[in-house]
């Protein structure tokens, strides 16, 4: 949106926020109250955006699945699926070990 259609829409706002008698600190509680509200995201992309999973799928979604990319890969991890540190492993039965796989630096 370019500056004059922006300032024309605030101009706008201002005026029927003033025609219902809507105080700026009114309009920044409920806001405030709708971002808590707020579902957890389930699912995000490679730019941040992201999706509860609730609701209308976002455009960004459509297209990658449009594009062949499955839902899973962009689903988060839920706290119940997060392995838990402190774990041991047991690297005994890798079968890349002492390959170049097996380190850091592909090297």
């Amino acid at each position: 949106m370019d500056e004059r259609k922006r300032d024309s829409m605030v101009a706008y706002l201002r005026r029927r926020m003033k025609e219902f008698g809507i105080k700026p600190e009114d309009l920044a509680s409920v806001l405030a109250s709708d971002q808590s509200e707020q579902k957890e995201a389930r699912y995000r992309n490679a730019t941040g955006e992201v999706w509860s999973g609730e609701g209308e799928m976002p455009r960004w979604l459509k297209q990658a699945i449009s594009a062949g990319q499955s839902l899973e890969h962009f689903e988060l991890p839920s706290q119940a699926a997060v392995p838990q540190t402190g774990k041991a492993v047991d690297w005994r039965d890798d079968p890349f070990a002492g390959s170049p796989l097996a380190r850091r630096d592909g090297y």
